[in-house]
């Protein structure tokens, strides 16, 4: 029998209290019913999500699909929504969906681009060609993911109270480094510049496309944007989060961080200075976040190479 909510997923949903656990209770039923809604049958369940049930199968014609059904959480309907007026402009193409359910049906994809066996140089320039199409796809003309988000003020804001809150492995200049980061892309913040952001646009966010197709021309889309209106150079900034093992061994990191954002700036035009800017504010907020959630083994890579690039 296919497993419909895998322990992260079922910990989200009855994090959330009655209404977490009644989704739970349902889910069996909503799948058969968006199953027979859609034409489409089911084989398993798909590991990975942390906030979503995802399963893949095929319609009656035998094509690949998808299908999503989130926990409840308002988020569901954004990401919805920006994959509704994306038409597969640098992300998954949206076949189906059902808002009240926080459902979606969506085109099968292959492997993640961190798992392409590619050079961290190619996923880069993936990533920054792949961001420049995802960022075409029109604002939101009302309600709440209409509203311009200064992220880097929201980070600033996580940086300095996960600091005073928890026991670092790295010293101050760190955080100074951070907040100063922070503080300049907060100067710069200029609504009228702002677009819609995918908002976690990592390799592990970009699959491979099963057949070449309008939209996809990298041969990777995204998945699971976060949608909000924002600075566009966040998104080439969360792309160089990460790469710690590659920073970790080389033996000059900040030449080389300096070099994987010139990558990702010549084909976007967003200059290299912003682009390390934000990286750096992820890369030390991130390592934070991960520990204030107990995994210091994910979180301590973050903070050591933050250090190793002052």
């Amino acid at each position: 029998m296919m497993r419909l909510a895998s322990p992260v997923v079922r910990l989200r949903a009855e994090s959330l209290g009655d209404v977490g656990r009644r989704w739970l209770e349902e889910l069996p039923d909503t799948v058969a019913k968006l199953e027979a809604r859609w034409r489409v049958s089911l084989d398993r369940s798909l590991s990975g999500g942390t906030a979503a049930f995802v399963g893949s199968g095929r319609t009656m014609d035998g094509v690949p699909v998808v299908l999503k059904i989130g926990v409840p959480d308002p988020a569901i309907r954004t990401e919805i929504g920006t994959l509704d007026r994306a038409k597969g402009r640098g992300y998954v193409r949206l076949l189906a969906h059902d808002e009240s359910r926080g459902a979606m049906l969506l085109e099968a994809l292959g492997q993640s681009l961190s798992n392409s066996g590619l050079s961290p140089e190619q996923q880069l320039g993936i990533l920054s060609a792949l961001a420049s199409t995802a960022w075409t796809v029109a604002r939101p003309e009302a309600g709440p993911a209409a509203m311009p988000i200064n992220k880097a003020a929201e980070l600033r804001d996580l940086v300095d109270r996960l600091w005073r809150d928890l026991d670092p492995v790295c010293p101050a200049s760190v955080r100074d480094e951070a907040l100063a980061c922070a503080d300049r892309r907060a100067a710069a913040f200029d609504p009228a510049e702002c677009v819609v952001v995918h908002g976690d646009a990592a390799a592990a966010n970009a699959l491979r496309v099963l057949a070449p197709r309008e939209g996809g021309e990298t041969g990777f889309v995204f998945v699971d944007p976060d949608g909000f209106v924002g600075e566009s150079a966040y998104d080439l900034g969360v792309a160089l989060r990460d790469w710690c093992t590659e920073l970790s061994a080389a033996e000059d990191p900040r030449a080389l961080i300096a070099s994987f954002a010139e990558l990702l700036s010549a084909p976007s035009g967003v200059s290299a200075q912003t682009i390390l800017d934000w990286a750096y504010l992820e890369r030390v907020s991130t390592g934070l976040f991960c520990l204030s959630m107990g995994a210091r083994d994910l979180g301590e890579p973050f903070l050591t190479t933050a250090r190793a690039l002052l």
